[in-house]
């Protein structure tokens, strides 16, 4: 399978983790050309390396098809893909087949650990109605299984094995 990379975010603190009932907050959002995978620990300089041991979201995938989906069901022409808080943005790859599965891009490989739901936060970043939208499209969680640097542009996917 070959897909694209079309970017590649990190942002060094939450938005939203931890703020039920309060405003948002606005921490950046950075758009890399590259970004260092650790194993087991997640991306250098984002808000969820080395967050917890054997965390199940330490990269998070999300289809540039669904973003544009979003942008034109919901009139939001001007939507950054940086809203959905995923790190990588991709196209060509079906990322819900990848839930279970070991995969690898490149020499990294990843375990996909479940879809990265969507959260109410969605209606407040976006516009009402988007979480609901997302709701089975709402991007892969992944664990690093083995890092190095991950680039935007064409990379070759190749789905190595189920997970246990």
């Amino acid at each position: 399978m070959t897909g694209c990379i079309h970017h590649l975010f990190i942002s060094p603190a939450h938005d939203f983790k931890g703020r039920h009932g309060k405003e948002r907050l606005e921490h950046e959002i950075v758009d890399r050309e590259s970004v260092e995978l650790v194993a087991g620990s997640g991306i250098v300089g984002d808000r969820y390396f080395d967050y917890k041991p054997d965390f199940k979201g330490q990269i998070t995938f999300f289809d540039e098809a669904v973003w544009t989906e979003v942008k034109e069901k919901f009139d939001l022409a001007d939507l950054p893909a940086s809203e959905f808080r995923r790190n990588v943005i991709v196209s060509g790859l079906d990322l819900n087949e990848l839930i279970g599965k070991r995969f690898q891009i490149g020499d990294l490989e990843f375990t996909g650990s479940e879809e990265a739901a969507p959260c109410y936060w969605m209606d407040q970043a976006c516009a009402p109605g988007v979480e609901e939208f997302l709701r089975g499209k709402g991007g892969l969680r992944c664990r690093i299984v083995k890092g190095g640097t991950l680039a935007k542009g064409t990379s070759e996917l190749q789905v190595m094995a189920e997970t246990q």
